[in-house]
C-alpha cells in the first residue's frame, strides 16, 4: 500500500490546534480594505475553525485520519 501524499496547499492553509480541532485563516482581507470596517479587519486576524462539512475532506488533505 503506497504513502498517502498530503496535500501541499492544505498543510500551507490549515493548523491543527492543541485540542486537536483544524484551524483556517479568513478570507477577504487581501484589498479593498477601505470599506471594511475596523472590527471586521481585525477579526481576519483571528484563527477559525474549519467548518463541520469541510473537516472530513481538510483531514484527508492532511494526511490525517
Amino acid at each position: 500500500m503506497p504513502k498517502v501524499k498530503t496535500g501541499s496547499g492544505a498543510k500551507k492553509r490549515f493548523k491543527v490546534s492543541a485540542a486537536g480541532k483544524l484551524q483556517r485563516r479568513h478570507a477577504m482581507q487581501s484589498h479593498n480594505l477601505t470599506k471594511k470596517s475596523s472590527k471586521r479587519k481585525r477579526d481576519f486576524g483571528k484563527s477559525h475553525p474549519v467548518a463541520k462539512v469541510d473537516v472530513k475532506a481538510v483531514k484527508k488533505l492532511l494526511g490525517m485520519k
